[in-house]
Order: structure tokens, then sequence, then C-alpha cells
């Protein structure tokens, strides 16, 4: 049994190994070193120029981009204050200072100036990092298609956000109206307290805030530009003296507008415009004056308290809606009103007597 197995130990050549027996790697020698630094200088020499080129390329588009960012700024800046001390240019007028006021000129500037330059950074620093992929030999294609296609699928799904903000845009370059300035929006009214490229703020009359969408804004009412008009119809007797009447209401206008505060809410004299209608009964006399804007409701309501004690103190009624005719005829006779008395009502008269029943028969038997 001992001399097969000897046999086959003796035919196989290779040792048998044994757990203490390991594999040592193989160390690079110094030649293969020298190699690979030589084959590594050469591809860096080859590709040096190719490098420094491209460096050079965006380091000159990143200059050129800050420096053509920081000017264009700069000319917006110097535009919005241009545009500033034309304002100012009218502010020694009373309607000068109304129409450009200091809130309104510095809210104005400061969206203008914000938009165009976040629009001139926008445009300069995307067109310089496109030019910087370029410069990397990156296909631009693919990322341009994919801009588009996003861009349309932003604009259908944001068209409303947009449609927001280009009217927001448009209604600040076009000064169409500002803080402080009451206007009619259509969709809500009252006096504007900030002024924004997605929403307009407006406070109505009962002091609740309403935010506008610019984008639902159709037609804009400025109330609070140029002037208003204050108008009142004043209602007297068919039979009253018109030059007395007129009179009347001069002196009144004339007191009014030499008094303080009114001097300077009237912008022009308390004029009357002759007669608005004529009746049988009335006539109605219109009286108007040019206010400050915003101001016409308070100079109508203290020129209506003027002129009624005034008319009191000159004995010139004001008629009502009541007729004066059925005035007239009711202090001249009391019981015109009063039905007349019923023959029925007096039983010793003939239609009285008429009317009384007849007594049954009486039944004998």
């Amino acid at each position: 049994m001992s001399l097969p197995v000897g046999l086959l130990a003796a035919a196989d050549p290779s040792p048998s190994p044994t757990p203490s027996e390991t594999t040592t790697p193989a160390v690079p020698s110094l030649q293969d070193a020298h190699e690979s630094a030589t084959q590594a200088a050469g591809w860096v020499e080859q590709n040096w120029s190719t490098w420094l080129a491209i460096g050079l390329q965006v380091l000159l588009i990143l200059v050129i981009a800050s420096v053509l960012r920081v000017a264009v700024r700069r000319a917006i800046t110097k535009l919005i204050d241009r545009m500033n001390r034309t304002a100012q240019a009218v502010d020694g007028t009373a309607l000068g200072g109304l129409l450009v006021n200091v809130e309104r000129r510095r809210q104005r500037s400061q969206a203008i100036g914000s938009v165009l330059r976040s629009v001139a950074s926008f445009l300069i620093m995307g067109t310089a990092a496109l030019m910087i992929l370029s410069a990397f030999d990156i296909n631009l294609a693919p990322l341009l298609a994919s801009a588009g296609v996003a861009g349309v699928a932003i604009g259908f799904g944001a068209r409303n956000l947009v449609t927001d903000f280009l009217s927001g845009v448009f209604m600040i370059l076009e000064d169409q109206y500002g803080v402080g300035d009451a206007i009619d929006a259509g969709v809500a009214s009252g006096e504007v307290i900030e002024v924004g490229l997605r929403v307009t703020k407006l406070r109505g009359d009962n002091g609740e805030i309403w935010y506008v969408r610019n984008g639902e804004v159709k037609r804009i009412g400025n109330l609070s530009q140029g002037w208003s008009t204050a108008g009142v119809d004043v209602t007297v007797r068919s039979s009253e003296d018109l030059d007395k009447v007129r009179q009347v209401i001069a002196e009144v206008g004339e007191k009014m507008s030499k008094e303080e505060p009114w001097n300077e809410l009237l912008w022009g004299p308390i004029e009357v415009l002759g007669l608005d209608s004529v009746l049988l009964d009335s006539m109605v006399v219109r009286v108007s004056a040019k206010t400050m804007p915003g101001k016409a409701l308070t100079v109508e309501r203290e020129l209506r308290w003027r002129i009624k004690r005034a008319f009191d103190a000159a004995d010139i009624p004001i008629v009502g809606r009541v007729p004066l005719a059925a005035e007239e005829q009711t202090a001249a006779d009391p019981t015109a009103g009063m039905a007349a008395p019923s023959a029925y009502s007096n039983t010793t008269s003939p239609q009285s007597q008429a009317a009384t029943p007849l007594a049954p028969p009486s039944v004998t038997k």
C-alpha cells in the first residue's frame, strides 16, 4: 500500500505548498519610475499650451463679464438718479410736489433699478457661462434645447405669474400710480400702500387691505394725479333773485379761499357756473372749484356748510325733496287734506232716512 503512494509522490515534481510560504509583490524599479515620469512630462508638454489657452480664455471671459456688469449697473444707477433729478425739477410747484412726492420717487426708482439691474446681470453672466462651457468644447445644443423646453413648460405653467410680473414692470415704468395715490383698479379701490412687481397693496375706505394682482388690472383710475373738482348743487326757489344768490355764494367762496387750511386745498377760485336745471318750483345752481387731489369731498362738505349758513342769514330758503307747492298749500289751508263729511253721518238727513231699513210687518192670527 505504501509503494504506490511513494511512486505518486515521486512522480509529482511540484512541491506542496506549505502554510508558512508567502508571495512578495514586485517592487517597481528605478527605471520603471523614470519611464512613468517621462510619459507624464511628455503628456503635459503636449497639452500645456491647450490648457493655458483655455485658462486664459476663461479668465478673459470672466474679467470682461465682470467689468461689463459693473459698468452696466452703474449706468442704470446714473439713469435712475437722472430720472429723480428731472422729477425734482418740478418740485417748486404744488402740482409737481404732488405728482412726484419723495416716497413715490424713491420706491419707483428702486423698483425700476432693481428690475433693470437684475435683467442686465442675468443676461451678462448667462452669456459668460455659455461662453465658458463652449471654451471647454462642451456641446451646448442639448443644453439649449433642454432650456428651451423647460422655459416653454414653465411659461405655460406659470403664465399668470409671468403676466403679473410683466404688467407690474410696465405699470412702474409708465408711472401709472405710486405710494399714497388713491386709485380705482376695477377689482378694488383705495389708497396705494405698496407697489410690487407681482401685486399691489391697497387700503380700502374701511381700513381693509386689498392685494391686487397686477395681471388682473384692466384699467386704472388715478384720483391723486393732477387735480380734483369739487362740485356742489344748491337748490333754491324758482322765484329767488339769481343775482342775490350768486353774490352770497361768491362771498362765501372768497372768504373760504382766504382761510386756512382751505387756501391750500383750493387750487382755484370757487365759481358759480350757473343754472344746472330749472323746474316749475325750484332751480339748481351749480358751484364748482378746483382742489388738491383727493380733497374734493372735504371741500364739498365745508362749502355746503358755509352756503347753508350764509343762505340762512340772507333769508334764502333751500328747497328740499318735498315739493314747494305742496308745502305752500298745506300751510295756507290746514284742512285741505281732510275729506268732506258724509251725508249719512246725520241721522235726520233724507239720505239717512232713505237708507234706514224697513220694520218687518206684524203677523196676526
